[in-house]
């Protein structure tokens, strides 16, 4: 077991100020971060660390001092107990090389649970707490928002992210990432004691301009000219990945969806959902060929497309 003095290359005398001044320098020099490729830094990391837990935590640091503690922070082995000796606790009493007897007297419990590090008693008389190691805290989290466009998003283009530090690293978005999704990556917030926090990522999907999301479906309003409309044909139309031809059926109206597969977001289960695509024809304004024709045209007036609704 280390003594924590000659861990952190301080005096017995040594004042807070000194030992803290100690302890920042090699952490400074052994942090994890600094040596990601040299696991024997990290390992000394760990135990100045907890060197420095012991010495900077006044009650902890007496009880070294006085050998009532090892330099791990466990309870020295009072009257040979836990030694070599094969005694045990008996009902009612204590046994060890030491001590036989009757009941543990008062003065003597109180001996045994100062060395226990107050453990506390439990039911029958015994004794229960925890005698390991306490885990050392670890560093607060960093949250960040990441902004990922809208086409981005859909097509899981990896982000490229630069963390408080100024380091930088790309980004996998998962399957099914929308507004709110949150990533951690581990390791990647405050340093501390026990290991640097993590960084929490909030997603916010950008809007575009004009595709829209309906689930895992993107929608898209696409205009189509009269006479595409009419006479039907092939057109080239936007999707989240690459421009692709779609086939606009003769007498088209404005309104009908045309419907893309696997041209929408990611899912979870490994598929993609698809893209609609709603036909709104086009007029023209001011085509005073177009305003003859529809005058002198007599099924202008034939049916009445809102009959459905009553109207």
């Amino acid at each position: 077991m280390a003594d924590p003095y000659k861990t952190l290359g301080v005096a017995r005398d040594a004042t807070e100020a000194d030992i803290k001044k100690a302890y920042r320098k090699l952490a400074k020099e052994l942090h994890p971060d600094r040596n990601k490729d040299n696991p024997k830094a990290s390992e000394r990391f760990s135990v100045v660390t907890n060197a420095y837990d012991l010495l900077n935590d006044k009650d902890k640091r007496a009880r070294f001092d006085r050998g009532e503690i090892d330099g791990d922070g466990n309870p020295a082995a009072p009257f040979g107990f836990g030694g070599g000796g094969g005694g045990r606790p008996q009902p009612g009493g204590f046994r060890s090389d030491g001590y036989e007897g009757g009941p543990v007297s008062p003065d003597m419990s109180d001996i045994f649970e100062g060395l226990f590090g107050g453990a506390q008693r439990g039911g029958g008389g015994g004794f229960s707490g925890g005698f390991g190691r306490r885990p050392q805290p670890k560093g607060e989290n960093a949250a960040y928002r990441l902004q990922v466009p809208f086409v981005e998003a859909a097509t899981l283009e990896p982000q490229r992210v630069t963390l408080a530090d100024g380091k930088t690293l790309d980004l996998k978005l998962p399957a099914g990432v929308e507004t709110g999704t949150q990533m951690k990556l581990g390791g990647k917030g405050e340093p501390g004691p026990g290991g640097a926090g993590d960084a929490i990522l909030t997603i916010e999907v950008q809007p575009h301009k004009f595709f829209s999301r309906d689930g895992d479906d993107v929608r898209l309003d696409l205009p189509i000219t009269l006479a595409e409309a009419v006479l039907g044909g092939s057109i080239k139309a936007p999707t989240v990945d690459k421009p692709v031809m779609l086939t606009i059926p003769k007498g088209t109206t404005s309104g009908k969806t045309l419907r893309l597969k696997g041209k929408g977001f990611h899912k979870k289960g490994g598929t993609r959902g698809d893209q609609l695509v709603t036909l709104m024809i086009d007029i023209p304004a001011g085509d005073a060929a177009l305003t003859a024709f529809v005058e002198s045209w007599e099924g202008r007036t034939a049916g009445n497309p809102r009959g459905s609704m009553g109207v």
